[in-house]
């Protein structure tokens, strides 16, 4: 199998460790060989965190290269468009249809940019859901990212009973219904 590669991209706090070991377990389970890697930017000041998760028969390396990622989630619309030019051109862009402003935005040194999915949709497949909308449904916030990993499963190699089974083994013991429902709600979306 030639070698898949996603790109998890969000802003510290939103999940995406906890996504690209989901997506590690997932890979590792089906026999892939996988590597991860995570880029943590200022994350605990709300900055960029950037996870790459490769797999296939044999990866080589962890980290995907500009213009080579088949599967780019994005947990909020900006870190989309910040990472777009990572994707390969028939990828697939999943987006939580969510506005986090950086702290350039909040002391007034920049405006955060208008319709950057519409912007996103011009050269790119874009898939789009507001998780966090169908999390507060749900009654758990917190479970956003797995949300918009639902809907991205939907573009993978794996079935929905696959998937279930590595969120069952991977999130804490407690959480484990209430993220098989936010799963399924973004894989049905």
């Amino acid at each position: 199998m030639e070698t898949k590669n996603i790109m998890i991209v969000g802003v510290g706090g939103q999940g995406t460790l906890l996504t690209s070991r989901i997506l590690g377990g997932i890979t590792n389970a089906a026999g892939y060989d996988v590597k991860l890697s995570e880029v943590h930017g200022m994350a605990q000041r709300g900055g960029s965190v950037v996870t790459f998760v490769r797999y296939g028969d044999h990866v080589a390396e962890p980290i995907v290269e500009e213009g080579q990622a088949d599967v780019l989630i994005a947990f909020e619309r900006l870190e989309a468009l910040r990472y777009a030019h990572f994707l390969k051109k028939d990828g697939v862009i999943i987006v939580n249809d969510w506005r986090i402003d950086p702290i350039t935005v909040v002391t007034g040194s920049a405006e955060y940019p208008e319709n950057i999915l519409e912007n996103l949709e011009k050269d790119h497949r874009v898939y789009s859901v507001n998780a966090m909308e169908e999390a507060l449904k749900l009654g758990n916030s917190k479970v956003f990212n797995i949300i918009v990993l639902g809907l991205a499963a939907k573009h993978m190699d794996f079935k929905r009973e696959e998937w279930l089974e590595i969120i069952e083994k991977t999130v804490p013991p407690k959480t484990v219904e209430i993220n098989k429902a936010a799963f399924l709600k973004g894989f049905e979306n």
